[in-house]
């Protein structure tokens, strides 16, 4: 996976030091990209030997099976799909997976068919990827074996609004939610319960059938409810928990009232929980993460220690305000720079997770964009320091980007410009600041997905 603006970025740097710790970043960027390609993983983890299948150390015999289908969704099930099939082949007999719009021509399928939806708030589309789903696997029999793939980004991808909320009033809820700072785990809390397919309901389709979720997790620590809202998972959130992650952030009563009703009589007992462990759907089920962002900050630090630089994990549970973190990161810097502590340069520093960002103004922008610009600020100054965030699925917020560089010159070079910086922040506006700066990252979808990386490098 290439950097499609690399030259720019390299040219942007104001001194040849600066050049060189530019060009040591975007290509640590590059390299964990291709080590989290989900091609890559499925081949590593997923292999065909005779007629037995083994993932990850567990092991299916194929010829117990009929039909073999294959569903899924999210922002890397198409490279998910594109790679099953070329371990299974023929073996599969249909299959169906919902990805982003615009992205089908990057995979090349035979088997298997696309279907395009929208991200991150859903559209008919995606209720329309989901219902396809739900028919192709509800004719499933107790001797088939149905493959589901998912991957961040699935729970807008599929999505299947319960009886009594439309697809607009959970569009508005999840608008909402994205704006107020909500964890994606949160998020999801809410979703899950207003949902037909979320939470343990697919699973309860395909059951009597044997179900073998791959799963590329894009949420800290890997719990597997969380991840596209956990649609192979059982659900241990309520409808009360649904209820208190609303109210929690100030927006219960902005929400649709049909969601308030929905969510007041689950949590009455009015209406079904999500499907629980004790769920007899659960028990042929088989749930596997085949990568995860740990991996991809463990492949930029082997990246950084190829060239001899002291370097340290700092974590892959990164969680946080944007912009609090970006200026952690460049006080950081500083300190080495200054201290040698943690780290003696010259040094590289690897984060990973995702942050938040409350929305308070009206500007466009991403998470790993306000993290650089906060770390711009606070590096400003500084020589022989450069950081990077990006996300890994190369669509940073609602913008075209997958993040920003910055380096201890670009607080300067934007003055020169007369951009500032601190109101540029304030309106939530850094999609347009690095847009003015030639310093927005490019790579386009990527077709994986794992998290936020954030790479400081100080020379």
């Amino acid at each position: 996976m290439e950097i499609k603006n690399k030259e720019e970025l390299l040219g942007n740097a104001s001194s040849a030091v600066n050049r060189k710790a530019r060009e040591i970043v975007l290509r640590v960027i590059e390299r964990t990209l291709e080590a989290v390609d989900p091609r890559k993983l499925i081949a590593s983890k997923v292999t065909l030997t005779g007629n037995l299948l083994s993932v990850n150390g567990k092991t299916f015999d194929m010829t117990a099976f009929r039909r073999v289908f294959v569903v899924g969704g999210g922002k890397a099930s198409g490279s998910m799909a594109e790679a099953l099939e070329r371990v299974l082949g023929d073996r599969v007999s249909e299959g169906l997976v919902v990805v982003p719009r615009g992205t089908a021509d990057m995979f090349r399928l035979e088997r298997v068919r696309f279907h395009e939806a929208s991200h991150p708030i859903p559209d008919e589309s995606s209720v329309t990827g989901a219902l396809r789903i739900l028919d192709l696997v509800s004719c499933a029999e107790e001797d088939d074996f149905v493959i589901c793939l998912i991957s961040g980004g699935g729970s807008s991808l599929m999505t299947l609004p319960c009886e009594g909320v439309s697809l607009s009033d959970k569009q508005k809820v999840t608008d909402k939610l994205l704006r107020s700072g909500a964890t994606i785990n949160e998020i999801n809390i809410v979703r899950k319960h207003i949902s037909g397919f979320k939470g343990g309901q697919l699973a309860k389709t395909v059951y009597p059938a044997t179900l073998l979720g791959l799963l590329l997790s894009d949420v800290i620590g890997d719990p597997l409810e969380v991840i596209a809202s956990g649609p192979t998972v059982p659900d241990s959130t309520t409808f009360g928990g649904a209820v208190s992650v609303l109210r929690r952030y100030g927006v219960w009563k902005e929400v649709p009232d049909s969601v308030r009703k929905v969510l007041s009589e689950g949590e009455n007992g009015l209406i079904e929980e999500t499907p629980k462990d004790d769920d007899p759907a659960f028990r042929k089920v088989h749930n596997i993460v085949i990568g995860n962002n740990r991996l991809a900050c463990l492949a930029a630090l082997d990246e950084l220690k190829e060239i001899s630089l002291n370097t340290l994990l700092l974590t892959s549970f990164l969680e946080g305000e944007a912009r609090d973190v970006g200026s952690t990161m460049g006080s950081l810097a500083k300190e080495m720079l200054v201290s040698g502590n943690p780290l003696q340069p010259p040094a590289g520093v690897v984060a990973g997770g995702e942050t938040t960002v409350t929305v308070k103004g009206n500007g466009i922008g991403g998470r790993n964009q306000e993290i650089a610009l906060g770390a711009a600020l606070k590096m400003d100054g500084l020589e022989r320091a450069v950081l990077a965030s990006v996300s890994t699925d190369g669509i940073d917020g609602p913008t075209d980007a997958a993040g920003a560089i910055v380096d201890g010159r670009t607080i300067t070079r934007s003055q020169g410009m007369n951009l500032d910086a601190k109101k540029y922040l304030r309106n939530n506006d850094s999609y347009s600041f690095f847009s003015e700066l030639g310093d927005l990252i490019h790579t386009g979808p990527t077709g994986t997905n794992v998290n936020d990386i954030t790479v400081l490098l100080v020379l």
